[in-house]
């Protein structure tokens, strides 16, 4: 059944997206969204029209990052994405479809002009597979056609050193990947591959911002066997939990919902199907050493649990080594903890390995040294400094 389902999905797609890059279709997903009005004012009419989304990711990326849209389609997210990230900043847009691929590039010349710079590029390929270039790889097949299984060998052949030798996106390369209403239409056996994808062109720390159709209760394979449905961003979309254990299963980290509509955008067969926008990062790869960190969690729960199993209390302070230290320093973490360094630091070098998975509480004794006795009269920049004077 899952080779039917793969079957309906990718070509229906293509087909349908194609059309959609000359004739307006407003059954496609494409919720009410509010963009930034000056900005989309920048964006020439003709991409704006056949866009199709149900988010707006670009509310989360930063000046001068380099950004990755999956499935840009008529470029409106990297037109947007452009303005946001400046003359120092990159944008990339990846999508597969020819049609909407000449919409994108079509109005780059006159953009970058008007903008003063030019920091866009639209690549062809799928996103469950970033390494690979169908740009290049058509180029190549222009030259040496495939008319037979040595040819065929040969091509596949060159495939493997495409990816390797030379990736559309490099490894480690992007600092925020965005995506409006695109996830969902990648066929089941792919949506592993791509978030395995998404991880690998991030660098650490980087993040994925994803604005996407999900669901409430699973889709029955007789609604994901229909193409209309799937290719209106209906038959393969996540339940919406699943489609946070898929960036977890991945590896990132500090996921969170950033948006969700409170009314779904369509119900079908009771099914309900609304957008939403996540943020996962990644980064927390390495060793845990122990280096005498210390964390405390400020609230308002009694005790919460992050992705790694460590449970922190309210008030207390919670052992971590030095790699999940440095994590809580960081977005989206840093608003709730506390961090607490030890007064003697301890060289990297000297760290001993810690076991993240015992909870255990760090004595202030720990942090401070056993040996430490000092007293002190209280300093100019403590309780005292403010307004009311000392208690």
């Amino acid at each position: 059944m899952s080779d039917v389902i793969e079957s309906v999905a990718e070509g229906s797609v293509r087909r349908r997206y194609a059309r959609a890059a000359t004739k307006v279709e407003p059954e496609l997903c494409c919720p009410s969204v509010g963009y930034d009005a000056e900005r989309l004012a920048n964006v020439p009419d003709e991409i704006v029209d056949v866009d199709y989304g149900c988010g707006d990711p670009t509310r989360w990326i930063q000046p001068d990052e380099t950004v990755l849209d999956l499935g840009s389609g008529s470029g409106k997210v990297c037109y947007l994405a452009a303005q946001v990230v400046g003359p120092k900043g990159r944008v990339i847009g990846v999508d597969f479809n020819t049609p909407m691929l000449d919409v994108a590039r079509r109005h780059q010349p006159e953009f970058a002009r008007r903008l003063g710079y030019g920091n866009m590029r639209f690549a062809k390929g799928r996103i469950q597979d970033l390494a690979l270039d169908l740009d290049d790889l058509e180029s190549w097949l222009r030259e040496r056609p495939v008319n037979g299984a040595d040819e065929y060998l040969a091509m596949q052949e060159k495939i493997n050193e495409m990816r390797t030798t030379r990736p559309m996106i490099e490894s480690d390369s992007v600092d925020c990947i965005v995506s409006n209403c695109v996830l969902n239409l990648v066929e089941p056996s792919d949506k592993h591959a791509l978030f395995a994808e998404m991880y690998r062109v991030l660098r650490a720390g980087g993040r994925a911002v994803i604005s996407d159709i999900v669901c409430d209760t699973d889709v029955p394979e007789s609604l994901q066997r229909d193409p209309v449905l799937w290719s209106g961003c209906i038959s393969g979309a996540f339940r919406e939990d699943a489609l946070l254990d898929a960036f977890e299963r991945a590896g990132f980290y500090g996921i969170e919902i950033l948006e969700r509509a409170d009314e779904p955008w369509q119900v079908v067969e009771g099914i309900e199907f609304r957008s939403v926008t996540v943020r996962a990062y990644k980064g927390k790869e390495g060793p845990c050493m122990d280096r005498n960190q210390a964390v405390i969690y400020r609230g308002p729960w009694k005790a919460v649990v992050d992705d790694d199993g460590h449970t922190l209390y309210r008030g207390e302070r919670m052992a971590v080594c030095d790699k999940t230290f440095k994590i809580y320093n960081r977005q989206p973490y840093a608003p709730d903890i506390k961090t607490v360094p030890p007064r003697i630091q301890i060289p990297p070098e000297d760290a001993q390995p810690f076991d993240c998975r015992r909870n255990a509480r760090r004595s202030p004794r720990e942090s401070k040294g056993a040996d430490y006795a000092e007293t002190r009269p209280n300093s100019s920049d403590s309780c005292c400094d403010g307004p009311s004077g000392c208690c």
